[in-house]
């Protein structure tokens, strides 16, 4: 199975997280790793500490980051040095993440799941407008 470690600027991690579980449940191997300016000197080795974890039980790893170039994303892609099957995704959302955890098979390859993680990621920034019908239709039971 492909591991997955979810980070980012405060509790941006902490609140995916409860998202996904209200909407999916708890996942198996999805680890949450915040960081909070707080704890900014701990912040590197915890994250390398759940990314080494994830990449000894799983035949490799994904970390979900918010941003590109902050914090997290850098400590993450430095670990991608040290630890063999990592990779590194910026720009995580809520799609994103629903799909590629529903996708996820103990027989998922990295690179499917990436794929899949990106484009569910496009896929889930929209713009909609609302449009007003004034003309009622003839079959409208004015619901």
């Amino acid at each position: 199975m492909v591991g997955f470690v979810l980070t980012g600027h405060g509790d941006f991690s902490v609140g995916l997280d409860s998202s996904v579980k209200m909407i999916a449940g708890s996942q198996e191997e999805f680890d949450v790793v915040p960081f909070h300016e707080d704890e900014a000197g701990e912040f590197p080795q915890k994250l390398a500490d759940a990314i080494a974890a994830s990449a000894e039980r799983n035949d490799g790893v994904i970390v979900f980051c918010d941003l590109m170039g902050g914090t997290p994303f850098n400590q993450a892609m430095m670990n991608t040095q040290l630890v063999p099957g990592v990779e590194v995704i910026a720009g995580t959302n809520l799609p994103m993440l629903l799909e590629v955890l529903a996708t996820r098979t103990p027989e998922s390859t990295t690179q499917e799941l990436i794929d899949c993680a990106v484009e569910a990621g496009k896929q889930g920034v929209v713009h909609m407008v609302l449009t007003v019908d004034d003309e009622p239709d003839s079959d409208d039971l004015g619901l």
